[in-house]
């Protein structure tokens, strides 16, 4: 019987000290990646919010110019982007350009507005799918197979 009580104690303890750290581990997962639980921001509502770390989707407003010269600061690029909304705001990416920035649909940038513009710290680019014209042109080939046929 002593026996037993033993045992039984000490798996008891085995057992708390495994769920307090199974406990730490979570909350130092929740702790390490609060960052990546944070919402998208429209352009007008992170301006009303400056210095505070923000996603925000837009696209390139194509009808300024894009600021980036390799030569002089490779390191520097500026432009100027736009929300589904309307919000506009200068952009300021202290990296070098994305390779077709231009050609994609939506821009996700992480970083904080300061007063006068973005201060961009990662771009992810949204390009269009190079499966939507190879789907466009397999229907073409199937319907002309089926009317052929």
């Amino acid at each position: 019987m002593c026996y037993l009580r033993v045992e039984f104690q000490h798996m008891k303890r085995t057992n708390i000290i495994i769920l307090v750290g199974i406990a730490a581990l979570i909350t130092g997962l929740i702790v390490f990646s609060a960052a990546d639980f944070s919402t998208y921001d429209t352009i007008d509502a992170a301006k009303k919010k400056p210095g505070t770390f923000v996603h925000i989707i837009a696209k390139l407003d194509k009808a300024r110019p894009v600021e980036y010269d390799p030569i002089k600061n490779p390191n520097y690029l500026a432009f100027y982007a736009m929300d589904s909304l309307g919000g506009q705001t200068k952009v300021i990416f202290h990296n070098s350009k994305p390779t077709d920035l231009e050609k994609s649909e939506r821009l996700v940038m992480k970083g904080k507005m300061e007063a006068d513009h973005f201060e961009c710290s990662d771009i992810l680019l949204k390009c269009p799918s190079k499966y939507k014209d190879d789907k466009k042109q397999l229907e073409k080939t199937m319907n002309d197979q089926t009317t052929s046929n």
